[in-house]
């Protein structure tokens, strides 16, 4: 009989391997899609490979990019080796493996985080459910939200979100299931790991936790697991140094292991790590404040009065029902389906408490934004799988239940995967933006500074070797001083503002420039109006010491997104009140008439009165100007003035063949006048690269 059990359990395992390898291939396969179809873009090269498609990444990579090649030694920005897994596992598989580090940033989204079927099918198989363990895995890994935030190309430590989550929650449910010290030590160590792994889900791995503890303790406090387990998770959660924890972790691991604490000592431990962990972490107020965050996206009230950058992330939007639907299930009916077995599953498997924060994190995205939906794809994934099992269990003969799920699991997969062959999504820079960087790259040094916005400043330390003010994770009350350079209609005062900020950002120890500049919040707080103004008009205005070169990086890119920079100087930051009403519109035509064009959003152009009808009104222009790329990168801009006292101007850049409609204060910003018409004050600014796609210049002052 012994060996007959042994041959059952290796039979079991070789079809639990077997399942989990399929699986994680599908899950691979899948986001090779991207790579077949992004293969044939050649601007999608750099170094012989593909680029990868998130900003964010370029943090990351960047600080791996440090630790092997020695750049970036003056940016207090890059993160270390340490810092973040997803910094170790790039420098370490670039240095050892024979990969380059484009290469590894690249494809290691796809193989970390495909790694998700691993405890999903883990979880079937605990309950006796391998099969939809199995199907689950294939759907949870693919589905809308997941795929976007771990697909190839997409590197950031998304690749962790709901993967290491549901590690944990696996530990936790056989540590539960199978009475077991050594799957609650197993859960422990990967709530240690967590936040080194993704450290944004702090409140998501704190609400696990707690909830685990109140399950154990309310279900089965009587049982000889119980108290060692809450003692372990409550260990690494008090709030201190990791390597404590760690050692206190092992200590008692092995303390229980050894016998050398009886029954009461552990129960009395359990409560006063649990007590230490509730009253001192910062795992509640931390969630308060995260939700805070996102809800309330108003401009700063304390102080002065800066604009909010939440206020303008997609991520942390509201969104329609059906989006927020697609996104966790891949379509309404899917979700639907999915928040039916999740009810079954609690009913029925009460442990599945345990991915309440998971779920309910999910559906929070409705409110919070779509960013939060990564988190309870796998949780829908297992529920609606399970309750295609639960209905097959009732109405469908034993033989055919294994079809009939598979089936259901199609359908479900269905929509997922025709958002994958749709989901087209291009790489961060082209080749051609890559090489005005690299041409940045050999001037100047390291120590130099770049006034970009924020959406570029990662990319601009990993491909320019160069420091920025403000970058994806650093944009909160220096988008104004970076916005004022970007869109301010003197010259001088941006060189100037430039200089007093680069410098201001060092000599302070790489302080907030804005608040340090203006001296928010404290008793001397000067006026941000009065110091702009002095800026531009005072002639004997006294600059810092120059202690390295600024450039000025303004990307045609930026059209798109030129009206989010001006909010963050439009504003006067001594009552929150905007300044004015700025007109920037990019407009397509439709029709081509020998009187007239014909634009979309219902935007006509007369020829023959030189006027644009919006609507029923009429604007006269007061230029036209024609702007068209030369093959050094310079412009060749004509205008033709119109009407004296017309309010617009209708600018048609003829090499992209894009018009704007431009009111005379953004017709005078620096971006406008430098870019598009390379306008711009020889004494103060000389350029350095210039390209049809970026024009980069050094500022002389």
């Amino acid at each position: 009989m012994q060996n007959k059990h042994n041959v059952d359990e290796k039979k079991e395992l070789k079809y639990l391997f077997l399942a989990i390898a399929a699986a994680y291939l599908f899950s691979i396969a899948i986001r090779m899609i991207w790579v077949d179809w992004a293969s044939s873009f050649p601007e999608f090269y750099w170094n012989s490979q593909l680029m990868i498609n998130t900003n964010d990444g370029y943090y990351f990579a960047s600080g791996a990019q440090k630790e092997l090649f020695g750049t970036l030694q003056h940016n207090p920005r890059v993160p270390d080796l340490w810092y973040t897994a997803t910094v170790t596992l790039s420098y370490f598989a670039a240095k050892f493996l024979p990969f380059s580090l484009d290469s590894v940033i690249l494809y290691m989204p796809a193989v970390v985080s495909s790694l998700v079927v691993v405890p999903i099918v883990l979880i079937g198989r605990l309950y006796e459910m391998t099969a939809v363990g199995f199907f689950a895995a294939l759907l949870g890994s693919v589905t809308w939200s997941y795929y976007n935030r771990t697909m190839t190309g997409y590197y950031d430590t998304d690749m962790f979100s709901a993967m290491a989550p549901m590690f944990i929650v696996y530990f936790l449910m056989a540590a539960n299931h199978k009475r077991s010290i050594n799957y609650a030590f197993a859960a422990a160590i990967a709530l240690l790991l967590y936040p080194y792994l993704y450290n944004q889900g702090k409140a998501m791995v704190f609400a696990i936790s707690v909830i685990y503890i109140a399950y154990v303790w309310f279900k089965h406090k009587d049982e000889d697991f119980a108290y060692p387990s809450i003692a372990f998770v409550a260990s690494v959660m008090i709030p201190v140094w990791w390597p404590l924890k760690l050692l206190l972790l092992i200590a008692l691991y092995a303390s229980i292991r050894l016998s050398l604490l009886n029954a009461i000592q552990i129960k009395y431990t359990a409560f006063g790590l649990t007590g230490a962990y509730l009253l001192f972490g910062d795992g509640f107020n931390f969630i308060y404040h995260k939700v805070i965050n996102y809800i309330d996206r108003d401009s700063a009230t304390s102080g002065l009065h800066f604009y909010n950058v939440v206020q303008t992330v997609r991520e942390a939007g509201h969104i329609p029902f059906d989006i927020f639907a697609k996104r966790i299930s891949g379509s309404v009916a899917g979700l639907f389906i999915a928040l039916a077995g999740y009810v079954i599953l609690l009913w029925r498997k009460p442990a599945f408490l345990i991915t309440l924060p998971l779920m309910g994190l999910g559906l929070f995205a409705w409110w919070g934004g779509l960013r939060f939906t990564v988190y309870a794809v796998p949780v829908a994934a297992f529920s609606a799988v399970y309750l295609f099992y639960i209905i097959g269990s009732y109405i469908i003969k034993e033989s055919y239940r294994p079809v009939f799920t598979a089936v259901a699991t199609a359908a479900m997969l269905y929509p997922n995967i025709t958002h994958v062959l749709d989901y087209k999504a291009q790489t961060v820079f082209n080749l051609h933006e890559v090489k005005v960087l690299d041409a940045l790259k050999k001037i100047g040094s390291d120590k130099d500074y770049v006034i970009a916005w924020w959406d570029y400043g990662y990319p601009i330390w990993y491909y320019a070797n160069k420091n920025t003010l403000i970058d994806g994770g650093k944009h909160s009350h220096d988008n104004f001083i970076v916005s004022q350079i970007l869109t301010t209609d003197s010259q001088l005062q941006a060189a100037r503002l430039s200089r007093v900020a680069v410098e201001t950002y060092v000599n302070s120890e790489y302080k907030t420039v804005a608040d340090t500049l203006f001296k928010n919040r404290e008793p001397d707080q000067i006026d941000p109006n009065e110091y702009l103004n002095m800026l531009k008009e005072d002639e004997d205005f006294k600059l810092p010491k120059k202690s390295r070169e600024i450039f000025l990086y303004l990307p045609w890119r930026m059209n798109t997104i030129f009206p989010t920079v001006k909010l963050f100087s439009n504003i006067d930051l001594t009552t929150g009140e905007k300044l004015s009403k700025p007109l920037f519109v990019d407009i397509e035509i439709k029709d081509n008439l020998e009187d007239r064009t014909v634009f979309n959003g219902g935007i006509v152009l007369d020829k023959s009165k030189g006027v644009l009808l919006l609507g029923a009104q009429e604007v006269p222009l007061r230029r036209f100007v024609t702007t068209r790329q030369l093959k050094d990168g310079k412009n060749d801009v004509t205008i033709q003035n119109i009407y004296k006292e017309g309010g617009l101007t209708l600018l048609f850049a003829k090499s992209y063949n894009r018009f704007f409609v431009l009111d005379e204060e953004m017709f005078r910003s620096l971006y406008i006048q430098m870019f598009f018409l390379e306008n711009y004050d020889e004494d103060l600014f000389e350029p350095v690269v210039m390209s049809p796609w970026a024009k980069v210049f050094r500022i002389k002052l």
